[in-house]
């Protein structure tokens, strides 16, 4: 590629035209983190937060997040989400801490891929999390954030390695 995709014959920014590319199947599977003290934990899972239920309140969250994606990255494409799930597991850390896993899968059928979909619903879950919890503890670490895995599209399929 000699030139760059997102830059106009004048130099400033545009978005891409995806009219010409093939329609797929694409997935995106993006994780984050939340690392929480003992006590917001278990206000968490004691369903103790005075906000109400944190982890039900952060999925919708999410999932409005990646349904949003194009409306808060500039050059991501409006794009017709089929799919989308947020899985969350804990984890008891060394540290005495207790580490809130978010994992988020995003579908479509379309000529671009949902990778930061999947990535803005990670995020979005994370931030509601530290949200509803700041007030017992503004030390609520996030991160990081990645994508996992993506299927689909004239690219192919991208899988992190771990380690």
């Amino acid at each position: 590629m000699d030139h760059l995709t997102h830059i106009n014959v004048q130099g400033r920014a545009k978005m891409v035209d995806v009219t010409e590319k093939t329609e797929t199947v694409r997935t995106a599977h993006a994780k984050s983190s939340v690392i929480l003290s003992k006590v917001v934990y278990e206000n968490i899972t004691g369903m103790k937060n005075k906000k109400g239920d944190v982890l039900a309140v952060a999925q919708v969250a999410g999932i409005m997040g990646a349904k949003k994606t194009a409306e808060l990255i500039p050059m991501c494409h409006l794009l017709p989400l089929t799919g989308v799930d947020i899985d969350l597991d804990w984890q008891k850390r060394e540290d005495g801490q207790f580490e809130l896993n978010i994992h988020t899968f995003v579908k479509t059928k379309g000529s671009t891929g949902v990778e930061m979909e999947a990535l803005c619903a990670a995020s979005i879950t994370a931030l509601t999390v530290y949200d509803m919890c700041k007030a017992v503890d503004k030390g609520i670490v996030i991160g990081p954030t990645y994508l996992v895995e993506k299927t689909g599209g004239k690219n192919g399929d991208f899988k992190r390695r771990e380690g």
